[in-house]
């Protein structure tokens, strides 16, 4: 049975009141004899805001971070799906109500927990994209970070390798938390997150699917059709693509990590939209 304490120490990052509530549980881990005076005033310290990981005091201090509870897998991905719902409703713009919707529709449904495993591209820059969103939304890096290593990542290829490009057909992944064959089942819905390696161009395409993007990390460039001109873009500016209405990314110099919503017509196949500046794009380097 997991130590209350210790669940109370592992509180998520960002929730109201929850930096009192790790200092609270590592009061009475010091009371217990189970850690120094120094790491309690690491907690001390960081209860102050409630965004704070006390894990990075710890580190500066060279302290170990105290041995905290693995949240199951189920847990683990419904705590990013309702961290994920609390980011979009932060978004303005089209979409994101739909979006947030199908979520709530998908909500109270069974977990059915993939089998994981490994994927390269998730392996090589999935952290980085996390150490760049902790800063400012600590809460939702802590959630992804707890339900990736549970989450099927795919790399998709139903493009034609020769159409969308070799740097994308292997630098790119995704992995759906609701719609069918997901973690939390749903019809004609798909929700979930997307990762492309950094300074990859996603080239033109367009699909059947009214989509969201709200991109995590950033700057990153887009276009909305063949031959328009690229427009950088920040993170936790969302996109809304109508359907098939052609659009393009162009990956900066941090790896993109956005949240993805196919609000209908999920099962339609995309297609390339060939366009002649695709070299110059891929040549390009952003920052």
């Amino acid at each position: 049975m997991t130590d209350p304490i210790l669940q109370e120490l592992a509180t998520p990052l960002g929730l109201p009141g929850s930096g009192r509530r790790r200092y609270g549980a590592a009061m009475a881990l010091h009371r217990r004899g189970e850690i120094s005076a120094a790491v309690l005033e690491a907690y001390r310290i960081a209860s102050a805001l409630d965004t704070q990981d006390p894990a990075q005091i710890l580190a500066a201090e060279g302290l170990a971070v105290p041995a905290l509870p693995t949240p199951d897998a189920a847990s683990a991905i419904r705590s990013l799906v309702d961290e994920a719902d609390i980011y979009l409703a932060t978004l303005p713009g089209p979409g994101v109500a739909e979006v947030r919707a199908g979520i709530a529709q998908a909500r109270g449904r069974a977990v059915n927990i993939p089998q994981g495993g490994t994927n390269p591209t998730v392996a090589a820059h999935l952290a980085t994209a996390l150490e760049e969103l902790r800063p400012t939304h600590p809460a939702m890096a802590q959630a992804i970070a707890a339900a990736a290593p549970h989450l099927d990542w795919i790399t998709y290829d139903a493009y034609p390798r020769d159409q969308i490009g070799p740097a994308f057909a292997d630098g790119h992944a995704f992995a759906s938390l609701i719609g069918a064959g997901s973690p939390i089942p749903a019809e004609d819905f798909d929700f979930g997150l997307f990762l492309i390696a950094p300074h990859v161009l996603y080239r033109d395409h367009n699909h059947a699917a009214p989509e969201l993007y709200a991109p995590l990390t950033g700057p990153h460039g887009w276009r909305f059709g063949p031959g328009e001109p690229l427009v950088v873009k920040p993170a936790h500016q969302p996109v809304w693509n109508d359907p098939f209405r052609p659009h393009c990314t162009k990956v900066g110099p941090v790896p993109f990590l956005c949240l993805f919503g196919w609000t209908r017509d999920v099962n339609e196949t995309a297609r390339v939209l060939p366009a002649p500046d695709w070299p110059e794009l891929e040549a390009l380097r952003l920052g």
